[in-house]
């Protein structure tokens, strides 16, 4: 071990509070751990936007007690350097059901009381969108939710909410990062649960916050349904996470009665028994809640991923089921709510990776829509700053599985969408219509958008795929005419006739080229890897004697080919 990995190693045992960790650490500097040690102090585990994200173990590469503290360290330093009156704003603070959830909120608590501010803390497990609803409902200066959602098991996460109620965005990401980093040279303080629950800055989250998120549901008008068919049978599952209870009580409450939950997959377990990825995206990860539905011959068989931020859906189709897509989900969302809401709540948004059908659906229903980067602290950051009192907000989504229904959380939420699914779905089915035939009814009026996303491995010696791309400018993909390209690392709009236009979207390494006939390819490069991942759209028209079935066939087999011939022009 040469000498700075070991002043690094020695520096960091002297402050790890964790038995655990510090073994795990001993025995990698054991000779034959060389390697796996020098990644473990290589850097510290980056945060983000997203917070933190990473593997649970030893060292500051890795999620653990120590990081945990000196994160929270950060964070408070920063609330108190931007908010006069963060101390008695204070934080709010849940977690899921990993195995480690509990004791980091606890320790985030702890960190945070020593520096003066006042916590809220869930006693029990709690859903990420019941973190962002709490900062709103308190008006907290912030909100903590230890979660890793739906990634694998050895993982754990740290999400910031600012005071808005929305995921944290520039300046405030790079402000907390460098907190850490002083943090974490420094002496960390503590201050026991007990002596904060006795001094009066610690506020133990119990019954009556769930209940108070309960209430604001019932009494949101966007989640309320009319003339409605409440027998419809409705399969569900929480993949092994924290929203079972919520899910069903809220339900329940709309007089939904016919509820099959899969058992086997109820109650949190951090190490996800049933399911090889607890992302209701993977392959398989719908398997159980499917035969619950068959068994039980549900109309719908519906998850929320393990945090309960996320919801997916599949419905009954002939004599099996099909899932939805994100973007179908989406597209159906905004349509119910579009035609349910008032004229002056009609400002809907979405990402430039998902459909642009609902674009089409705002406007032919008086509306707007906007569009930003992937990811809800844009969408919900964004909307904040569109809506007016003359368009106020209603819906947002992105392709993967994520819903804001409404300004109750200004973050996705698996469980509102739930519902607001369950409602449409029944007040269809009094109509006498299927979600089939409303994808269907849909389509023939806009046109049915067909997406795909596809990750594109290339040679480890292929060029700079990003700067190749913008070197050899195509004219067409796939023999459809390239209309223009929005590039956003330069933050351009290229129009096929030499018009240029500014892009209000902050940079990113990201090509869209919009086609003929509305299709569109979004090529994004990876910057570490050669890797490339790609988003593609396809409009079909359903003509007159088209059945929904035949029209998507035909559609599919399209994609196949504009997928194809698109990857054959790219470099190898």
């Amino acid at each position: 071990m040469d000498s700075r990995l070991a002043m690094q190693l020695n520096a960091w045992l002297a402050l790890d509070p964790d038995p655990r960790t510090r073994e795990e650490l001993q025995r990698l500097a054991q000779p034959g751990h060389e390697h796996e040690l020098a990644a473990r102090f290589a850097g510290r585990l980056a945060f983000g936007t997203a917070g933190l994200r990473g593997e649970v173990g030893a060292g500051p590469s890795r999620m653990n007690q120590l990081v945990i503290r000196q994160t929270a360290a950060g964070l408070g330093q920063y609330l108190l350097q931007q908010l006069a009156d963060a101390k008695s704003r204070g934080v709010v603070i849940g977690y899921d059901g990993r195995l480690d959830s509990a004791r980091f909120a606890q320790e985030t608590a702890m960190v945070l009381t020593a520096l003066g501010i006042n916590v809220r803390l869930t006693r029990r497990v709690c859903p990420t969108p019941l973190v962002a609803y709490g900062v709103k409902h308190f008006g907290a200066a912030a909100g903590v939710v230890v979660t890793a959602s739906h990634n694998p098991p050895q993982y754990n996460g740290f999400k910031v909410y600012w005071g808005n109620g929305a995921q944290i965005i520039p300046p405030h990401d790079a402000g907390i990062a460098a907190c850490i980093e002083y943090a974490a040279h420094q002496p960390v303080t503590l201050q026991s649960l007990l002596d904060a629950e006795q001094n009066g800055q610690l506020q133990w989250l119990d019954d009556d916050f769930f209940q108070s998120y309960r209430d604001a549901i019932w009494q949101s008008p966007l989640l309320q349904a009319d003339a409605a068919d409440k027998t419809i049978g409705i399969a569900y599952t929480a993949m092994h996470g924290v929203g079972a209870q919520m899910a069903k009580t809220l339900l329940a409450d709309a007089g939904f009665q016919q509820l099959y939950s899969v058992a086997a997959q109820e109650q949190p377990d951090g190490h996800f028994p049933t399911v090889n990825f607890p992302n209701p995206e993977e392959p398989g990860a719908m398997d159980l809640v499917i035969a619950e539905a068959r068994q039980h011959h549900a109309l719908l068989a519906c998850a929320n991923d393990p945090d309960a931020d996320r919801f997916a859906v599949a419905v009954r189709r002939g004599d099996d089921y099909q899932q939805l897509s994100g973007d179908q989900v989406g597209i159906l969302l905004g349509h119910y709510l579009l035609h349910k809401a008032p004229a002056h709540q009609r400002l809907v948004g979405t990402t430039i990776v998902s459909s642009a059908l609902l674009e089409q659906i705002a406007l032919a229903a008086g509306g707007e829509c906007y569009t930003t980067l992937t990811g809800f602290k844009w969408l919900a950051n964004v909307g904040m700053k569109q809506q007016t009192a003359a368009q106020q907000f209603l819906f947002a989504y992105e392709e993967a599985l994520g819903y804001i229904v409404g300004s109750l959380v200004w973050d996705k939420d698996g469980l509102s969408a739930l519902l607001a699914f369950a409602q449409m779905t029944a007040e269809l089915t009094a109509k006498g219509m299927t979600i089939w035939q409303q994808l269907e009814a849909i389509y023939r009026q806009h046109g049915m958008y067909l997406s795909r996303q596809v990750s594109i491995a290339l040679k480890p010696d292929t060029a700079d795929i990003g700067a190749w791309l913008r070197q050899n400018p195509p004219t067409s993909i796939a023999g459809m005419t390239v209309l223009s390209v929005a590039d956003l690392k330069q933050g351009q709009h290229i129009f096929a006739d030499g018009r240029v236009e500014p892009i209000p979207l902050p940079s990113s390494d990201v090509l869209i080229y919009h086609l003929e006939n509305g299709g569109r390819v979004v090529v994004r490069p990876s910057g570490t890897e050669p890797k490339i991942k790609c988003y593609y759209q396809l409009v079909e028209q359903l003509v007159a004697q088209d059945e929904l079935v035949a029209a998507e066939l035909r559609g599919n087999a399209r994609m196949d080919a504009f997928v194809q011939l698109h990857q054959a022009s790219l470099p190898q």
